[in-house]
């Protein structure tokens, strides 16, 4: 069996956002002048490593490519594919073609804190296995989701 997807958002999952103090094990980064610091937690480079263990992980972030320039090199990890998105600002529904196009038919978990109804309609009237994991914004991704990707893909190879 070919191996699931794991396709990543940034903002509201690795950068949760809409607080005035970050999350507990969060470091403010200025990656972008005159916008807001970006929160990082070390600890996501490991979970993310750990996930590539049993799925192809890769980018589905407005951050195209500084996903990769900016971001993998605070986490530690080497560069992941990238799902090119449009300019920003798009609508978040926008990026269910492109996430669509790029999976194909493999099984695939999409964690992004901003899923649409038409993202679940996607997801529910896929033929392969699919997972959709939507994070609170305001505490980005846990351990509790990645555990929960990693025993779903495992499942799935057990098949």
């Amino acid at each position: 069996m070919t191996r699931p997807l794991l396709l990543l958002d940034v903002d509201g999952v690795l950068n949760p956002y809409g607080t005035v103090r970050p999350p507990a094990g969060y470091t403010e980064h200025h990656l972008f002048p005159d916008e807001e610091p970006v929160r990082v937690n070390s600890a996501h480079g490991a979970w993310i490593t750990e996930a590539n263990t049993v799925l192809d992980v890769a980018w589905a972030t407005a951050w195209n490519d500084e996903a990769n320039q900016l971001l993998a090199p605070l986490l530690h990890i080497t560069s992941l594919p990238v799902i090119t998105m449009p300019a920003a600002p798009f609508h978040p529904s926008d990026k269910i073609p492109l996430i669509a196009a790029y999976a194909q038919q493999r099984p695939a978990a999409w964690i992004d804190d901003l899923h649409t109804p038409q993202a679940h309609t996607w997801a529910a009237t896929r033929t392969s296995p699919t997972l959709l994991i939507t994070p609170d914004p305001t505490i980005g991704l846990t351990r509790d989701a990645i555990d929960h990707i990693i025993v779903w893909a495992k499942a799935l190879d057990a098949r």
